[in-house]
């Protein structure tokens, strides 16, 4: 079992004549909703309002096959964030997220037992009080051995004091067994990949837009794979779709230090490319990869 812990939120995505399109979104329900579409056993670990955009969220998960028995719910609204949609796909989000039901995330006392892997990121680990719960989480789970995989999706306009961020950043670093992040990621939060994998994660793995995806291991190892071309749409859950690959794959090999690093960043970036031709997050089923 996969459990992926964060934020489900609505994203309103530019349409035709000015509108605004309500697409269901945030990384970590991305990062599930794209598990359960490649078939891995995941379950989402939340707390979701219960108005009509909660539900929306629960019954895409639902459709993906993807376990709820970790969400809790609340009567606060859902978080909305506003997407603005470069000419090159790429997205800008404005946030709307005082008093909403994610906030309010507690640590639950108990992962599935057969949890093998944790991934946790983006607004999640920004917004307290949920943020400290989540932390815990990644700390407990990670003592007891589960591979955690952490994407911290960066959200500038959410992080009123950058310096405190990415010192608690570097907190989290020796409990992480893979890092992923992109090039704009790296570059926000400073330092590298040889001092990020000197603090823990055993990977340390950058997503690079149009030039592809790298890896940089503990042991010495270094590959890169290019980016499939594509014609954009946007490129809102290309990262989260890069987690999900990384993580069916992860688990399947029996962690970082035994898997092909080339056959999965080849993996993830096809998976990726997929989700970058469809508005919104909209990750790839097996059939279309191949897989």
């Amino acid at each position: 079992m996969i459990v992926v812990g964060g934020e489900a939120l609505i994203d309103l995505v530019p349409a035709p004549a000015g509108a605004l399109w309500p697409r269901p979104g945030g990384g970590p329900y991305n990062t599930a909703l794209a598990l359960g579409r490649l078939g891995a056993p995941v379950a989402f670990c939340s707390r979701v309002s219960t108005d009509g955009f909660g539900e929306t969220l629960l019954a895409g998960l639902r459709a993906a096959g993807v376990d709820l028995s970790l969400v809790q719910r609340g009567p606060e609204p859902t978080s909305l964030a506003v997407a603005s949609v470069g000419e090159d796909g790429s997205a800008v989000y404005g946030f709307y997220t005082e008093g909403t039901a994610d906030r309010l995330f507690a640590l639950p006392p108990v992962l599935p037992a057969g949890t093998r892997a944790l991934a946790l990121g983006t607004c999640s680990l920004v917004l307290e009080p949920g943020a400290s719960a989540y932390e815990e989480l990644l700390v407990r789970e990670s003592g007891r051995g589960v591979s955690t995989l952490l994407d911290p999706n960066v959200r500038p306009a959410l992080i009123p004091d950058p310096a405190a961020y990415r010192a608690r950043f570097r907190s989290w670093l020796p409990y992480v067994s893979v890092l992923k992040l992109s090039e704009e990621d790296a570059r926000w939060l400073g330092g590298g990949v040889e001092d990020w994998l000197a603090a823990g994660p055993s990977a340390v793995v950058l997503t690079r837009g149009a030039e592809g995806l790298s890896v940089a291991t503990r042991d010495g190892r270094r590959y890169a794979v290019p980016a499939r071309p594509v014609e954009v749409a946007d490129t809102i859950g290309a990262g989260d779709t890069v987690n999900a690959a990384l993580l069916s794959r992860l688990v399947g090999s029996g962690g970082p230090e035994r898997v092909d690093w080339p056959e999965v960043l080849a993996f993830a970036a096809r998976a990726a490319a997929i989700t970058c031709t469809r508005p919104g997050a909209e990750p790839p089923f097996p059939e279309e990869l191949g897989a």
